[in-house]
């Protein structure tokens, strides 16, 4: 099988932290693009509009290899161009996020509630990703993996390319070892510690993920560390990752974690209150280096309120 070419690199420089998005011309066998223009107004008129896309080539924001197309071009499969997306307006997340540990591969962060890892949906410039990027001049840092956005604590970033997949490949494999910290009311009818098994499922576009009958796929271990009056602080251990996990299971137990929106009563959405985080906290992060073999373990400097 024939190889497809190294793409060539972008010539826009990153904005905010975010790579410009690349795009390549595809096979047009119909022959219905004569122009470059036509063909992005086709590609992207019913996400941003027709006549944005024409504002952006009339403004020189896509852009070639050679410089900037305004659209009139002859249509050249497999051609390169880059732009950056409009991006959406959002609000300063007014937490900074702390530094546990860099070094030449990696950067382990305590990413704070309310911030995403990385950019999705209407979060994009406000995410641990773009701010680590900006704030420690690592344009390419990469996440290993992903932290519930409204969950606070360790989170580890790879500095170079071409490491990002040894360390994804830990938590793929399940070779990282996780310990969470939740406080969530104080239960005296539930018998712990218990190792929680049940079948989770989360539909897109639904927020809530729900226990299912059928094979279990989500298992977690939870301990009681300590009571004070109606809480309790409690210590979660997943053994496996799914969507909202721990948070389905302390659910399930009677014991939604505090200042939860979703569980067990989906809220209504509306503005953040900041005041009022989720208290669940990713406590602890161990693992074996697999570049340089060395046992690694890295606590959270951050603290729940909720026990304040």
């Amino acid at each position: 099988m024939r190889r497809r070419a190294k793409a060539p690199s972008s010539p826009l420089p990153q904005r905010d932290g975010i790579d410009a998005v690349r795009v390549r011309l595809p096979e047009d066998p119909e022959g219905v693009w004569a122009t470059v223009g036509d063909h992005l107004r086709d590609r992207y008129g019913a996400a941003i509009g027709v006549a944005r896309v024409g504002e952006m080539l009339r403004g020189g924001r896509f852009v070639a290899v050679e410089g900037p197309v305004d659209g009139s071009e002859p249509y050249t499969v497999g051609r390169h161009l880059w732009f950056h997306r409009d991006f959406p307006a959002e609000t300063p997340v007014p937490f900074g996020i702390g530094v546990v540990h860099r070094d030449e591969r990696i950067v382990v962060v305590d990413k704070p509630h309310f911030l995403a890892t990385m950019p999705r949906g209407r979060h994009v410039t406000e995410t641990a990703m773009a701010r680590l990027r900006r704030e420690l001049g690592e344009p390419r840092l990469q996440p290993a993996h992903r932290l519930d956005r409204l969950t606070a604590g360790l989170v580890l970033f790879v500095v170079r390319e071409e490491d990002r997949g040894a360390y994804q490949t830990l938590f793929r494999d399940r070779a990282v070892r996780k310990a969470y910290e939740a406080v969530a009311p104080y239960g005296p009818g539930v018998g712990l510690p218990v190792t929680v098994r049940s079948r989770i499922e989360k539909e897109r576009g639904v927020m809530a993920a729900r226990e299912v009958p059928g094979e279990p796929n989500a298992e977690s271990r939870i301990e009681l560390v300590e009571r004070r009056g109606g809480l309790g602080r409690y210590r979660l251990v997943p053994v496996t990752g799914r969507t909202h996990q721990l948070r389905v299971h302390m659910n399930a137990l009677g014991l939604p974690i505090l200042h939860d929106p979703v569980y067990p009563v989906v809220r209504e959405d509306g503005s953040e209150d900041f005041s009022r985080p989720l208290q669940l906290l990713a406590r602890t992060l161990e693992f074996t280096d697999p570049l340089t073999g060395a046992e690694l373990r890295f606590e959270s400097r951050l603290a729940l309120s909720g026990l304040a």
